[in-house]
């Protein structure tokens, strides 16, 4: 048997927007269920992400420890950021979010994982990049806002971001799904057998 996700939408009867926000908003949709009955669905509309496990030659990944209002808690995240426009290369942009949050630009990259964040109430896709052959950025540092003007930076070994997130620690869904993935597909066929950088997404086509 193999094991993979398939596209499928079922029939919706109508729908709303009850809330819109700058980025996201909020959808109902009357869906009809297999038995014929018909039941609402309310969710987050998202445009999507992409995350950044960026890895270094001493096998250390950057790091990003940032204050998140909605758990009330500052979380150790990997860089990562928003698609900015409908059908954006996420290549480019995880490429911009590396730069902006960090001031670093990578020679190698390529796909980790795609996941879902929670499909069950936000329709929210995640690509999550790994990149490697690091190096400083040119130019002027990207100039921070908000959350991010208390961000602090750090590169720690991939064991121990591995070992936080097995003793509940660490709780960000890119860094957790980034670091075992990391240590999986080393585990496996190897880095440099993971998809290339420009990899087809599904969930949020995009142009080469």
């Amino acid at each position: 048997m193999t094991i993979k996700d398939a596209a499928e939408e079922w029939e919706i009867r109508g729908t709303e927007t009850p809330f819109r926000g700058k980025k996201t908003s909020v959808r109902t949709d009357e869906v009809v269920m297999p038995d014929g009955s018909v039941v609402r669905r309310d969710y987050q509309v998202h445009p999507g992400s992409v995350a950044v496990l960026a890895l270094d030659e001493e096998d250390r990944v950057l790091v990003l420890r940032q204050y998140r209002h909605p758990v009330r808690q500052k979380l150790w995240e990997i860089p990562a950021g928003l698609l900015d426009v409908p059908g954006e290369n996420p290549l480019h942009a995880a490429q911009r979010e590396l730069f902006e949050e960090a001031h670093v630009k990578a020679g190698d990259w390529r796909v980790l994982a795609d996941v879902y964040t929670t499909p069950g109430g936000c329709d929210e896709a995640v690509r999550i990049f790994l990149a490697r052959d690091l190096a400083e950025a040119e130019g002027e540092r990207f100039e921070v806002e908000h959350e991010e003007a208390d961000m602090e930076l750090a590169r720690v070994p991939v064991a121990e971001l591995v070992r936080g997130v097995l003793a509940g620690e660490l709780h960000n869904n890119c860094l957790v799904v980034g670091a075992l993935s990391l240590v999986a597909a080393r585990n496996g066929e190897g880095l440099d057998a993971l998809r290339p950088a420009l990899a087809p997404w599904p969930a949020r086509p995009f142009e080469v």
